[in-house]
């Protein structure tokens, strides 16, 4: 049996992997159903919708049910979603089931998010980049698989069918090594404040927030730009996302160090410095490589946003017994998607009020608002810790 730390990696991994699997054929869903760029646009809202509409629903059940058989039913739903697109007729169909999709991804990530905090625990290591990283590198196999399976000629049910019976095959070899553990305590401890009440969980939201704007936006307007504002054809225009991903992925294999050496609100300011001088780079330097060079360091910066957030939301949701953070990480989680929604869209419209290049000057500004939050939301924790009679040891 692999270990907990092996077994959550390869949720992680599988995540990442069926959900590039199916957006990697995009092109040929659309082709399947119809759809103009105008309804496919409006089909893929259905698994942003899915994503911020369920997520702190499977905090909650997370929380009763334990991590594990979330990441259960989540596995299940998308192992039998993901070939379900290839049935879908019309935008609204394909809509349909981007949301039940959606959905089942909103509780994987709940799920295998608080399993990955408990391993961290476990092991007292800051572990969460590596986690993290899982997805980036299953999203670069579903992508890689889906081209190969594009060029052998596999049509749509072929390919998303044995992606979705590989990916089944991982999950019932790892998912008894999750760790399963309810959440929910027989009785709360005195002085458990709600979620919502709580200004700590709301800057951490606050960071995921503007990092998921960022990165939205370096997914879905990197490759336009380059056309664009730097007169590149679309082939090469998309390798500027790729070198995004690409830094992304190994800063987070490789930043445990850094972790340790500059604790988590440090790496945090830090990372976001970086992030915004990226974009800064690409939009003021009127050269392609400038380009190419700021997304790959608005990769590396942004790389551990998600995965710190995590950590430090669950830290804030820790209860004397070594357990809890599920809602402290659903409602990060749920904020986190609503950049996801409004992102994209909102970068749009100042490009079109504008150009790609002032809207992606607005997102270099957004990015460096983390470092006053990051600020901020160490000193609301020394507070609520000083409240607790505890002291602060994170930098």
């Amino acid at each position: 049996m692999p270990t907990p730390r092996l077994a959550v990696f390869a949720v992680f991994l599988f995540n990442g992997a069926l959900f590039l699997s199916w957006a990697a054929r995009m092109p040929a869903l659309a082709a399947q159903v119809g759809a103009t760029e105008a309804t496919l646009g409006l089909a893929l809202l259905g698994a942003s919708l899915g994503l911020a509409l369920t997520a702190p629903f499977a905090a909650r059940a997370c929380a009763r049910v334990g991590a594990r058989n979330l990441v259960v039913v989540g596995a299940v739903v998308t192992v039998l979603a993901v070939p379900s697109l290839t049935l879908a007729t019309s935008p609204l169909h394909l809509g349909l089931v981007l949301f039940v999709l959606g959905s089942c991804n909103a509780m994987l990530d709940v799920g295998m998010n608080v399993a990955a905090v408990a391993v961290t625990r476990a092991l007292d290591r800051p572990l969460m980049p590596q986690f993290h990283a899982g997805f980036s590198v299953g999203g670069l196999i579903g992508s890689l698989g889906a081209a190969a399976a594009a060029s052998a000629g596999w049509g749509l049910t072929r390919h998303l069918l044995t992606a979705a019976a590989v990916g089944a095959v991982v999950v019932a070899w790892v998912i008894r090594a999750v760790p399963g553990a309810t959440g929910e305590p027989a009785a709360r401890p005195a002085g458990d404040r709600p979620v919502l009440s709580r200004p700590l969980l709301w800057l951490l939201a606050g960071v995921t927030l503007c990092s998921a704007i960022a990165e939205g936006a370096a997914s879905d307007w990197s490759a336009l730009f380059f056309v664009t504002e730097r007169g590149l054809d679309e082939a090469t225009a998309a390798a500027g996302y790729a070198g995004f991903s690409v830094a992304m992925a190994a800063a987070r294999l490789l930043g445990e160090p850094a972790q340790r050496r500059l604790g988590p609100h440090r790496l945090l300011a830090a990372g976001a410095i970086v992030a915004s001088a990226g974009f800064a780079l690409t939009v003021l330097v009127p050269e392609a490589a400038a380009g190419f060079a700021g997304f790959g360091l608005a990769g590396l910066g942004l790389a551990f946003a998600f995965p710190v957030v995590m950590d430090l939301a669950g830290d804030a949701g820790k209860r004397a017994d070594g357990t809890g953070g599920e809602r402290e990480i659903g409602l990060v989680t749920t904020v986190a998607y609503t950049g996801f929604l409004a992102g994209p869209p909102l970068v749009g419209g100042i490009a079109h009020a504008s150009s790609l290049s002032v809207s992606l000057g607005f997102v270099a500004v957004v990015i460096a608002l983390i470092v006053p939050v990051v600020w901020l939301a160490r000193r609301s924790r020394d507070r609520e810790l000083t409240r607790s009679g505890a002291g602060s040891t994170l930098p």
